[in-house]
């Protein structure tokens, strides 16, 4: 770790109204919040965005964690990769389904509907250059997902490549409750 996690026993009024809020949803302080007690501007708007991603939208929440695994799986981001599989399985995602995730697997895998693979590209090709897009891959969107389903999901993409950056770069580890899990994406 980089610099130290902010315990409840140190943390500010406006820090401690994040951590509640953060420990209500997720039944757990994560590491991942306990940083931004350095920050706590920040670690408001963090939650508020973290909280609005993780729920029903334009698109589902189980087809956003879907995207959320492929975005912070090429990131390597195993923090991500451990906490949101945990979510999947949660959410009743099936273990296959996961798995199919690594690496090209999902793009034969009978698991995945057309319009997911479709989703699952874009994901794999923001990660790799987002202006580089191909209109072969834009009409596959558009086949599958309506403009609102497309932003919603950009935006999720997005956001947690840049946690899994933001976590990375600060050395944010696994929770002790995670102590022996290993992801099954790697």
């Amino acid at each position: 770790m980089t610099v130290s996690y902010v315990e409840r026993e140190g943390a500010s009024p406006e820090t401690l109204a994040f951590y509640d809020k953060a420990e209500d949803r997720f039944q757990a302080l994560l590491n991942i919040f306990k940083v931004f007690g350095h920050q706590p501007e920040y670690g408001t708007v963090f939650t508020d965005l973290i909280m609005a991603i993780l729920k029903d939208g334009e698109i589902d929440w189980l087809t956003k964690e879907l995207l959320i695994l492929k975005a912070t799986q090429g990131n390597d981001c195993q923090y991500c990769v451990v906490q949101h599989e945990r979510l999947c399985d949660m959410l009743g995602m099936a273990a296959d389904k996961v798995a199919d995730l690594d690496g090209d697997k999902y793009k034969t895998s009978p698991h995945f509907t057309d319009g997911e693979k479709a989703l699952l590209d874009y994901t794999v090709q923001i990660g790799k250059d987002a202006n580089r897009v191909p209109k072969e891959l834009w009409d596959r969107l558009h086949k599958h997902w309506t403009e609102p389903q497309i932003v919603d999901a950009t935006f999720v993409i997005t956001v947690y490549i840049a946690v899994s950056k933001f976590g990375d770069a600060l050395g944010v580890e696994l929770e002790p409750m995670f102590d022996g899990v290993k992801p099954v994406l790697t």
